[in-house]
C-alpha cells in the first residue's frame, strides 16, 4: 500500500509547511494588492472596474446609446472577464453611478441607484438600466488603436486590456478607496481643470516641486458641495508626502433665527446626522435647540433645520459645537498608494504621481502616433498598387479574366506586392471608373501630409508633449466644471462644556453602602431617611449642583468621577456605580464628594494615616478609577470629610480601642496622592491583622459640638469636651468613657449648619 502511495504523489512538490504557508499568503497577498484592491496609475481605476467599462463599450453602451439591464452588463462581466460573485461586481458598478460617490461617473444609470442617505438602496440589478457616460469616453476612446496591451481573460477564450488608455489622469479625478493585505490606499477627487492646469505646468516646467503645483490644485474636490476647512500647509504636506488628512465642515446659513445646513461633507448621511443631534437633545445636552426637522426634498437635497430656543443664542457657537460632535465635520484619510508604471505599488507625493501619468499619457499617444503611422504607410503603399493598376486598367482586367493565377501574374507583371495584388483584387466594379483615379491621387496627397505630419511628432519629444498638452486641455473644456468642494479657512471646532448645557440646579447625592447612587433635587433632603433596596442602607451623601462632576471614593484608595445630572432620581433606589465604573475586586465605595475644583476634603485611611488633597487633583476620566490614597495592607480608605478651612478646621480621629485625638488639620500636608502623614497611632501590625484601626474621622470648628454613635447609646460631647482630647499629631489620644470605645459614626453641629 505503501508504494501506490508514492505513486500516486509521484511528481509532486514536498514542501515543509511553513514554507508552504509562507509562499501561499505572499501569493494572495499579491493577488489582492494588484490584481483587486489598489488602482492603476494609468486609468485610475481596480480589475473590476476596468472590466465593467470594457464589457460596457464592448456591448455598445455609449452615452448616446439606448441603456440596457444592468443584469446583461453584470452578467457579461462575470461570464467573460470577472469570475467573481455577481453582487459585488454590481455593487461596483453602482458606485460609478452614484454622482454623490464619484466626482465624475463613468456610468449612467436609469433606476434606483441609492441615495445620499443610504448609499446601498439601490434597486437590484434585473431593475435598474445602465450605459457609459459622456466623460467615460476620455477612457476609452483610444482603445481600438494600438495603445494598450492585451492579455487572455481568465479561461483564454478572450482578450482585454491590462490598462485603459485614458486621456484623464482619472487616478486624480475620481480618486479611491482600497484595503489590501499590509496597505490600503485613499485617494480623494479632484477637478479636472485644476490637475489638468497642473500637468500643463509639468510638461512646461518638468522640475517643478509640490508647491508649484498646488498653485493650480487647490487641493481634492469631493462631489459634495461642503467646505474643505484644512489649513493650506496641511493640504500641502498631504501632497508633499503622499499621506495626510483633509477635513470638511458642512455649509450652513440663518433664515430668521433658524440655522439651515444644505450641504454635508462626503458620504455623510443627513439621516444620521438627524439621529446624532437628537439624541444629544434626548439626553438634555442641547438645551439650547427647541426644534430639529428636515425639509430635505428634490429641489434642495439636503435642507436640515434646527431651530434656537432664542435669538440671544450664539449661533456660531452652536453650530462648532455640533461640527466637533457630530459628523458635520469629518476628517478624509489621504494615502496615494498606487500601482505605479513599473507594476508596483507605492506611496507617490503629488509630484511624482503626476510625472508618473504624463509618462503614461506620452507612450500612449506615441503608441497612437506609431500605430497610426503604420495604418497610414500601408495605405499609401496599397494606393500605389492602386494607381499602377488603373494607368493598366486594361491588362489587369485581361488578367483577371484569362489568368489561373491572376494575383501571381499581376504581382510579376507590375512588380507589385503581396498587399498591393491583394487590394487590385478586391476592387468592385464601380471603383473602376475615371473619377477613382482623381480620389486616389488626392488621397495619397492627404495620407502623405499626414505621415509626413506624425514623422515629426514622433521624431520630436517637444512636439509629441505640445500634441499631449493640446489634447489635455480639449478634454478639460470638454468634461471640466466648477469646483464644488470650496477652500475655506476656519478654526477647529469645540465643543460647549457639557457643564454649560446642564441646567445648574442644586442637588443632594446619596450613596448607599452596597454603592447604589442617585440624585435628589435640592439640598434639604434628609438622605438618611430614604428608601433602600433590602439589605442596603445609608453610606453617605453630598450636596451641590446639577452642572458639576460628583467623585466617589472606595476602599481602595481609588476616586472616580461621574457627572451629576446622570445619576438617577432618587425617587427610585438608584442604580449600582459597578455599571458605570469599573472598582477592583473586592473593593466597595465609601464616601461621596461634590464642589468646585479648588475645594479641599480630608482623605484617610483606617492605618491612622491621611493627607487634605484639592477635588481637582482627584478627577478623572478612566472608568477604573485614579489612585489616590495609598492604603496600607489590612487598612481600608475611610469616607473623605469637606475642608471648610485648613486654618481654622480640626481634625477629630477615633480609634477602635476607644481612643480620640484632637490635632489641627494644617498639621496634614496638602498632597495630590500618596499615604499622607499619621494622624492618630495606630501600631502597622495590628493594622495588618486586623486587630485595630480608625474607626472615624470628622473636622470641627472651635465652639462646635458634636455627637458620637455606639450602637443604640449617643453621646453629646460640648466644645469644651471635644477640646480637652487636643494632642499632637500621631500620638494615641485619651480614652473615651466606657460604652463608647466602638464609635460607628459622628454628628458634627456646625455653625453654618445652625445659622
Amino acid at each position: 500500500m505503501g508504494d501506490n502511495l508514492e505513486m500516486d504523489f509521484e511528481g509532486s512538490e514536498k514542501l515543509p509547511i511553513d514554507e508552504f504557508a509562507e509562499k501561499a499568503y505572499l501569493e494572495y497577498s499579491m493577488y489582492v494588492i494588484l490584481d483587486r484592491a489598489l488602482p492603476n496609475i494609468g486609468d485610475g481605476l481596480k480589475p473590476v472596474q476596468r472590466r465593467i467599462i470594457y464589457s460596457m463599450s464592448e456591448l455598445g453602451l455609449s452615452a448616446t446609446s439606448k441603456p440596457k439591464k444592468s443584469a446583461r452588463t453584470v452578467g457579461d462581466v462575470i461570464g467573460k472577464y470577472h469570475p467573481h460573485g455577481d453582487s459585488a461586481c454590481y455593487e461596483a458598478m453602482v458606485l460609478m453611478a452614484q454622482d454623490f460617490s464619484y466626482r465624475y461617473p463613468l456610468v449612467n444609470g436609469q433606476g434606483n441607484w441609492g441615495s445620499t442617505d443610504d448609499p446601498k438602496s439601490f434597486a437590484a440589478m434585473r431593475y435598474t438600466e445602465s450605459r457609459l457616460t459622456k466623460y467615460s469616453k476620455a477612457l476609452l476612446q483610444e482603445l481600438d488603436q494600438g495603445t494598450t496591451e492585451w492579455v487572455p481573460n481568465f479561461d483564454g477564450t478572450l482578450s482585454e486590456p491590462v490598462v485603459l488608455p485614458a486621456r484623464l489622469p482619472n487616478i486624480l479625478l475620481n480618486g479611491g478607496m482600497g484595503i489590501a493585505v499590509g496597505m490600503s490606499t485613499d485617494i480623494p477627487p479632484h477637478n479636472i481643470k485644476e490637475v489638468v492646469g497642473a500637468c500643463v505646468h509639468l510638461l512646461d516646467n518638468p522640475k517643478a516641486s509640490v508647491h508649484e503645483l498646488c498653485k493650480f490644485i487647490k487641493g481634492p474636490d469631493y462631489p459634495t458641495d461642503a467646505d474643505i476647512i484644512s489649513l493650506p500647509k496641511e493640504i500641502l504636506d498631504a501632497y508633499e508626502t503622499g499621506t495626510g488628512s483633509i477635513r470638511m465642515r458642512a455649509r450652513y446659513s440663518v433664515e430668521d433665527e433658524d440655522l439651515v445646513i444644505t450641504a454635508l461633507p462626503y458620504q455623510v448621511s443627513g439621516a444620521k446626522i438627524l439621529e446624532q443631534i437628537a439624541q444629544q437633545m434626548q439626553a438634555k445636552k442641547l438645551p439650547m435647540v427647541q426644534d430639529l426637522r428636515d425639509e430635505s426634498d428634490h429641489e434642495n437635497p439636503i435642507r436640515i433645520i434646527i431651530s434656537p430656543h432664542n435669538n440671544r443664542i450664539d449661533a456660531d457657537a452652536l453650530m462648532s459645537h455640533l461640527f466637533a460632535t457630530t459628523d458635520l465635520e469629518k476628517n478624509y484619510r489621504v494615502n496615494l498608494n498606487i500601482i505605479g508604471i513599473d507594476g508596483r505599488p507605492e506611496v507617490k507625493t503629488l509630484r511624482n504621481l503626476l510625472k508618473e501619468w504624463l509618462i503614461f499619457r506620452i507612450e500612449t499617444v506615441k503608441s497612437r502616433l506609431q500605430w497610426r503611422l503604420g495604418k497610414v504607410a500601408k495605405r499609401l503603399h496599397e494606393l500605389d498598387g492602386l494607381l499602377i493598376a488603373y494607368l493598366n486598367i486594361d491588362e489587369v482586367i485581361r488578367i483577371i479574366r484569362e489568368e489561373d493565377e491572376p494575383k501571381e501574374k499581376l504581382i510579376k507583371k507590375f512588380k507589385l506586392s503581396d498587399e498591393q495584388a491583394e487590394a487590385i483584387l478586391n476592387l468592385k466594379l464601380r471603383h473602376l471608373s475615371k473619377l477613382e483615379e482623381v480620389k486616389i491621387t488626392t488621397e495619397q496627397k492627404e495620407l502623405g501630409k499626414e505621415r509626413k505630419t506624425l514623422e515629426q511628432i514622433l521624431g520630436s519629444s517637444q512636439r509629441l508633449k505640445t500634441l499631449v498638452k493640446k489634447e489635455l486641455i480639449q478634454d478639460a473644456d470638454e468634461f471640466g466644471d466648477e469646483r464644488r468642494s470650496t477652500l475655506i479657512q476656519r478654526q477647529a471646532a469645540s465643543a460647549i462644556d457639557e457643564s454649560k448645557l446642564v441646567p445648574s440646579e442644586p442637588i443632594t447625592v446619596v450613596l448607599s453602602q452596597q454603592g447604589w447612587a442617585r440624585a435628589a433635587k435640592g439640598m434639604e433632603v434628609d438622605a438618611r431617611s430614604l428608601n433602600y433596596k433590602s439589605g442596603d442602607t445609608y453610606q453617605g451623601h453630598a450636596t451641590g449642583k446639577s452642572n458639576q462632576l460628583v467623585l466617589f471614593l472606595d476602599s481602595r484608595g481609588r476616586s472616580y468621577a461621574l457627572p451629576a445630572h446622570s445619576l438617577p432620581s432618587a425617587r427610585g433606589q438608584g442604580e449600582p456605580l459597578s455599571g458605570r465604573l469599573k472598582p477592583a475586586d473586592g473593593a466597595r465605595f465609601v464616601g461621596v464628594m461634590m464642589g468646585e475644583q479648588n475645594d479641599y476634603f480630608l482623605i484617610a485611611s483606617s492605618a491612622g494615616y491621611g493627607f487634605v488633597c484639592k477635588l481637582e487633583d482627584m478627577l478623572t476620566r478612566n472608568r477604573a478609577g485614579k489612585a489616590l490614597l495609598s492604603v496600607p495592607k489590612g487598612a481600608q480608605a475611610l469616607a473623605p470629610v469637606s475642608v471648610r478651612d485648613i486654618e481654622e478646621d480640626w481634625i477629630v480621629a477615633i480609634g477602635s480601642e476607644g481612643n480620640m485625638l484632637v490635632i489641627p488639620l494644617k498639621d496634614l500636608p496638602i498632597l495630590s496622592k500618596g499615604k499622607g502623614n499619621k494622624i492618630i497611632n495606630i501600631p502597622s501590625k495590628k493594622v495588618a491583622n486586623g486587630e485595630e484601626s480608625m474607626r472615624a474621622i470628622t473636622l470641627v470648628q472651635d465652639g462646635e459640638s458634636m455627637t458620637l454613635y455606639s450602637g443604640k447609646r449617643t453621646k453629646k460631647m460640648d466644645a469644651d469636651e471635644v477640646d480637652s482630647y487636643e494632642g499632637e499629631r500621631g500620638n494615641r489620644g485619651l480614652k473615651l468613657s466606657r460604652g463608647y470605645r466602638s464609635i460607628d459614626a459622628i454628628e458634627v453641629h456646625r455653625f453654618d449648619a445652625e445659622e
